[in-house]
């Protein structure tokens, strides 16, 4: 099945010695912070994360699933990547990978939505992610 990567951003990414854990390779949870750092950066790219708060929106993160194929060690060189591959009225689909020396180490998918920081309650995605996203 051929993959849209709408709204793709990348960040490299150099394995650091805080980023290993005691059996040698990098932590579970690093990835985690190498997501948030894309999803960030997918924002600035698209429509920024101070824009959205401003206008009332907060992007949260409903699921996070990681496979890890590949292990990665200090001072491997990663390319990770993110990109929207579904996005619906109140959902949003994120497919994340990351590559070093041409091999997919991990691969990952985080679902989230926009809460109203009135209220904190769901809304809809904002209009101008959407009409980027259809634009692709």
């Amino acid at each position: 099945m051929l993959s849209l990567r709408q709204l793709e951003v990348e960040i490299p990414i150099k394995v650091k010695t805080y980023d290993i854990d005691f059996a040698g390779v990098v932590s579970n949870i690093v990835y985690i912070r190498w997501l948030e750092d894309l999803r960030l950066k997918l924002f600035d790219a698209h429509l920024p994360l101070e824009k959205q708060i401003e206008q009332g929106n907060i992007p949260v993160v409903a699921k996070t699933q990681i496979e890890y194929k590949k292990p990665v060690k200090l001072f491997d060189n990663i390319t990770s990547k993110m990109w929207v591959s579904k996005l619906g009225k109140v959902k949003v689909t994120m497919e994340a990978e990351f590559v070093s020396n041409n091999q997919i180490v991990a691969t990952a998918i985080q679902t989230g939505s926009y809460i109203s920081s009135e209220n904190n309650r769901p809304v809809r995605l904002p209009e101008e992610l959407l009409q980027k996203y259809s634009q692709c």
